[in-house]
């Protein structure tokens, strides 16, 4: 999938605040719906998709409105700025897609923190065709590589530093996979749900792929970004919001994920119920939800070790200011708590 890495250097209110407007004006609640509930319009990274599964089946089983919450969610896609949207004031909360996005955020200026991950794994992978000289990521280097252009300013930097890949390596990718297909010695990045998939339809093999956490790299995903001004007016409405998605991420891996997928597919017809079918198994199978601290914090866990080393090896190779106040870019109040495992218990009971 592609979705934007960096924010850019500043966050323009006025330009936000028109591209806010364009992009809401036609999608407004009508006035009263929601009559008793706190309404809060949620905007996500990228087109509906099962990475978002957790949020759509929060609201299809009706977990936000348990919560007291009557939760819009608006999809992204190509061109919506998810901070730009809650600088603006022109969304209540939205998903970060990866670590680089809160710290961008506060590089910038901006007013705003993760007030969960998603995920604990970043589903950014490295693909080759089955070969037996690359058996990992370390085997890859001084290899071609394809990748985005805004890839060489995100995980590359980690790959450089800790498998020491160089600028030499990189040949462009353009999110078509015939090169791939086409070239036998290819390799080339892709999301864990997605570019495998198609491989594997398209050029009728099974590709083999290397999940960047699995080997180390530290960053997150699929945050809920809250503006400060919610989290210190109303730290209630961003706890509701957290605890609904998180019930909403168990019912959605654990029990029938039908409900959220329906609205996935109500809000992006493109998708297809195989392409979620085989998105649910993987985010299972790889742990990108549930994994590691999760087991005794809850789902949607973080904690200041990991993101000291993913900001502090950034800044050692130039991505921030080493000065910068990382902390200042999430907060651990809403989460950590145990809260849902209860709930995940009684579903395999």
């Amino acid at each position: 999938m592609n979705r934007s890495v960096l924010v850019g250097a500043g966050i323009v209110v006025a330009a936000a605040a028109l591209l806010a407007f364009l992009f809401l004006r036609d999608e407004a609640p009508a006035p009263g719906e929601g009559d008793g509930l706190r309404e809060i319009t949620f905007v996500t990274d990228w087109k509906a998709q099962a990475e978002q599964g957790g949020f759509y089946q929060a609201k299809a089983m009706g977990f936000y409105e348990e919560a007291g919450l009557d939760v819009t969610i608006r999809q992204g896609g190509p061109g919506v700025n998810v901070p730009q949207l809650i600088a603006a004031g022109a969304v209540d909360m939205g998903m970060g897609s990866n670590s680089f996005i809160p710290l961008n955020t506060i590089a910038a200026g901006a007013k705003m923190k993760a007030v969960m991950a998603s995920f604990q794994k970043d589903p950014q992978v490295l693909i080759t065709h089955p070969r037996a000289d690359v058996q990992s990521i370390a085997d890859m280097k001084g290899k071609p590589i394809m990748v985005s252009d805004a890839t060489i300013s995100a995980f590359w930097i980690w790959l450089r530093a800790k498998y020491g890949f160089e600028d030499t390596q990189i040949r462009k990718y353009t999110f078509n996979l015939a090169p791939f297909l086409s070239d036998p010695e290819a390799i080339q990045q892709g999301y864990l749900s997605s570019e495998p998939y198609l491989i594997e339809r398209q050029g009728g093999f099974e590709p083999q792929v290397f999940l960047l956490s699995d080997y180390g790299y530290p960053g997150y995903g699929a945050f809920v970004l809250a503006p400060d001004s919610l989290i210190e007016e109303e730290p209630e409405v961003v706890q509701a919001f957290v605890d609904a998605t998180i019930k909403g991420w168990i019912s959605y891996l654990y029990d029938d994920p039908a409900p959220g997928n329906a609205l996935i597919l109500e809000d992006n017809p493109e998708m297809s119920e195989d392409v979620l079918a085989q998105a649910v198994e993987k985010l299972q199978a790889y742990g990108i939800v549930d994994s590691g601290e999760t087991a005794e914090l809850g789902i949607g866990a973080m904690s200041d070790k990991r993101w000291k080393e993913f900001f502090e090896l950034m800044a050692r190779e130039g991505v921030y200011d080493p000065a910068l106040n990382y902390k200042e870019a999430y907060t651990l109040h809403f989460i950590n708590n145990g809260y849902g495992l209860d709930y995940q218990r009684g579903l395999g009971e």
